[in-house]
């Protein structure tokens, strides 16, 4: 069996696999946990997600299915292989997560990768193109068919992740409390959300997660679209992921394929936005999941 996650800043995605035979591969369970992420998450952090989240979840599955299925029966945790794709996953963080992960399966069974090498092969497959992920954060690769050949350095939220949702709502925040115009904007989301300016400055500055606290306003955003000064913000976002990000691959012959909360909920936004900078708007998927299922079935 292979259990696959791809990991982003918020959550988790899980999809266990079985093989009855020999090319031949079938979801029999799959589930959610919160995000896993080296650079802001330690590796205890991380350890108590895979044994109080994902174990748990294996082990009730088991529990059931030996219960409800005489012919399936669920291995032992060290049997099942691994391939974890997650934010954060750089070549500095890859083997404290393996080492993590080895705690509770079969570490020689145990892939470690990039969740940019996930968008790359869930959207591409094997074919050229360039890959996208705009969600909490964001990132992008050229990606030749193989091999990930060239990667324009995301940065982060605050040095970069430009088109993100917490680059969103890193300028949702300075817009509401900044512009006249949002005045309005700002007192409604204030008492929708319980919150005053002083919260919101703890939250971003002393709290941890941050990325996600700012990423959180999308949905208020997405619900507020009628406000031109708000949707002005959604595309002038996507439009400076491309100009920073897209315009350094020279590659305009390309389609630009996505993956992520944010371009999946703002398609359409998005669509203008790469229109506006010239470029060919290809595959948009919320989560890669389904297409790693394919890649790997393969």
């Amino acid at each position: 069996m292979i259990l696959i996650a791809d990991s982003g800043g918020t959550k988790t995605d899980w999809a266990l696999l079985h093989s009855p035979y020999p090319q031949y591969w079938n979801v029999i369970t799959s589930f959610q946990t919160q995000g896993i992420n080296p650079i802001h998450q330690s590796m205890d952090a991380i350890g108590q997600i895979i044994g109080q989240e994902v174990v748990s979840q294996l082990s009730t599955f088991s529990r059931a299915a030996l219960v409800n299925s005489k012919a399936l029966e669920m291995p032992l945790m060290s049997q099942i292989g691994v391939i974890f794709y997650g934010s954060g996953c750089t070549p500095v963080h890859i083997p404290g997560v393996k080492q993590m992960l080895g705690q509770y399966f079969r570490l020689e069974g145990i892939e470690v990768y990039s969740d940019l090498t996930a968008a790359a092969r869930a959207l591409c497959q094997h074919e050229p193109g360039i890959a996208c992920i705009l969600g909490t954060g964001a990132n992008s690769c050229l990606y030749d068919g193989k091999d990930i050949v060239q990667n324009t350095p995301a940065l982060g939220y605050v040095l970069g992740d430009e088109g993100s949702g917490a680059v969103l709502g890193r300028l949702f925040f300075n817009a509401i409390f900044k512009n006249p115009q949002l005045a309005a904007v700002r007192d409604n989301y204030l008492a929708e959300h319980k919150l005053t300016q002083a919260d919101i400055i703890n939250k971003v500055y002393r709290e941890p997660l941050a990325n996600r606290f700012l990423a959180s306003t999308s949905l208020y955003i997405s619900q507020h679209l009628d406000n031109p000064i708000l949707r002005d913000l959604v595309v002038q976002n996507f439009r400076q992921f491309f100009r920073a990000n897209i315009v350094p691959y020279q590659r305009k012959d390309l389609p630009v394929h996505f993956i992520g909360s944010m371009a999946h909920h703002y398609s359409t936004l998005l669509a203008e936005a790469a229109e506006a900078e010239g470029f060919l708007l290809g595959n948009i998927m919320k989560s890669p999941m389904e297409g790693l299922i394919t890649y790997h079935s393969k």
